[in-house]
């Protein structure tokens, strides 16, 4: 497909997720990447122009997951109804342990296939401990704007499948290897963060040296933490601290670090995590469908902790949608903390400028600001489920659904339009997904 250097999305109405989330309408107008207008009317200044319908629709930015794996998404439906630790012993390490370069690269554009249908316009995203560059090839052809780093585990642990198991040196050298060859490729649109697995899968010297390592590449780091209470119990058998406390203890905290769901906090732990400014990344459909329970991110934002949204990963969610993950972060939370919490414009903020600054990169992207880069979606609510619409933000959240994204905008340039993505082949990718699925299952069960 050929870029154009101007894309009008126009006549809609706006949410633009800035410093006072402004409603408007009119036109959100993008050249060479970058918006150059938000609201009124705007006149091309270039030939070379495409004009996009949004009448009648909401525009906002594109949503920004922090936390996914799209490495696993051919293990969807394969682990259903089990708990953390053996859903990963027992089903997605293996999977992951027998995927090849090809399995991983058919996960990966089955993943931005869905993520770029349903308005996700960029995700944090942690891949396995080979064949990583797959993921990066992926979001490069599709057009998403992704931060992607290896998965690190270099724990000597029988429970790990051989091949999953890696070496300290290893561990370190390949993801040094894969920051210098797409850190800052696809004109920034693709970056690298260090992201060993969580404390149970690393040494203590692998984690001190991210976090060296990290701040001296100037990327982020990316890791589990405090998910399930086996989890918890066993991190502090073997590492004699809280999760959080142990993380903070190596120097995987602060302002450029994303940990993933945080669902069992102590006071303490909270505390580090304010005073630090380290991120957490809300997983709500995963932390219901493993039974972890539920993260208080009412209290967790109260306190001035930045907390983001992600979807996780096809096992343990099923769908990388993330309207659902929205609907959830606003419901789950209302029975214990009071109705009036997690209000749908908190949320959408949470979706949009709340991933941007999980991913470091709240000064181009997450809000529809005039200098920012152009990641944009149109979301129609003209259907039965969305149908009154009155307040855009109640309507994304408690209405609309992945499917209601009309188009996507990346950078300045159309990846959906009229629901069609434009850069890769649905068809072709679905099919190699089920071959490939099948292929990793059989091999996972010779072994």
């Amino acid at each position: 497909m050929t870029s154009v250097n101007e894309v009008i999305l126009r006549g809609g109405t706006i949410i633009t997720i800035d410093g006072e989330s402004r409603v408007t309408t009119g036109d959100v107008a993008c050249r060479d990447g970058e918006i150059v207008q938000v609201g009124g009317d705007y006149t091309p200044q270039d030939r070379d122009f495409e004009i996009i319908d949004a009448e009648h629709c909401i525009v906002m930015p594109g949503l920004v997951q922090s936390h996914v794996h799209m490495c696993q998404t051919l293990a969807r439906g394969r682990a259903d109804d089990m708990e953390l630790l053996d859903w990963l012993h027992d089903v997605v390490w293996p999977y992951e342990g027998a995927l090849s370069a090809d399995n991983l690269r058919a996960a990966a554009d089955l993943a931005c296939l869905e993520l770029l249908s349903g308005g996700t316009t960029a995700v944090l995203d942690m891949g396995t401990v080979h064949h990583t560059d797959g993921l990066f090839e992926a979001a490069r052809d599709s057009g998403l704007r992704a931060t992607i780093g290896k998965a690190m585990m270099d724990e000597p642990d029988e429970a790990i499948p051989p091949g999953l198991r890696e070496s300290t040196r290893s561990s370190i050298d390949e993801s040094l290897r894969l920051c210098k060859d797409w850190h800052g490729r696809a004109d920034g649109r693709l970056r690298y963060a260090f992201a060993p697995r969580f404390a149970l899968s690393c040494t203590d010297d692998l984690l001190r040296e991210v976090s060296v390592l990290a701040r001296s590449a100037g990327v982020r780091i990316h890791t589990h933490s405090s998910e399930n209470r086996a989890e918890i119990e066993e991190v502090k058998r073997r590492k004699g601290s809280e999760n959080i406390a142990f993380l903070h203890s190596v120097g995987l905290t602060g302002e450029d670090v994303g940990l993933a769901h945080c669902v069992w906090l102590s006071a303490s732990e909270r505390e580090i995590l304010a005073s630090t400014g380290t991120h957490v990344m809300h997983c709500p459909s995963s932390n219901l469908k493993l039974g972890s329970g539920i993260a208080e991110v009412p209290e967790l934002m109260a306190q001035g902790i930045a907390v983001s949204l992600g979807a996780d990963g096809a096992p343990c969610n099923n769908n990388l949608d993330g309207f659902l993950e929205m609907r959830l972060a606003a419901l789950i939370h209302k029975p214990r903390a009071g109705a009036k919490t997690m209000r749908a414009a908190t949320v959408v903020r949470m979706a949009t400028l709340g991933g941007a600054r999980a991913l470091g990169l709240a000064d181009k992207i997450g809000s529809l600001e005039v200098g920012k880069r152009a990641d944009v979606i149109v979301v129609d609510p003209r259907t039965a489920h969305a149908t009154p619409s009155r307040d855009p933000f109640s309507t994304l959240v408690y209405s609309c659904r992945s499917t209601d994204v009309r188009h996507v905008v990346v950078d300045g340039r159309v990846i959906v339009r009229d629901r069609a993505i434009l850069t890769i082949e649905p068809r072709t990718i679905l099919d190699m997904a089920r071959k490939n699925a099948d292929e990793v299952f059989a091999r996972v069960r010779a072994r």
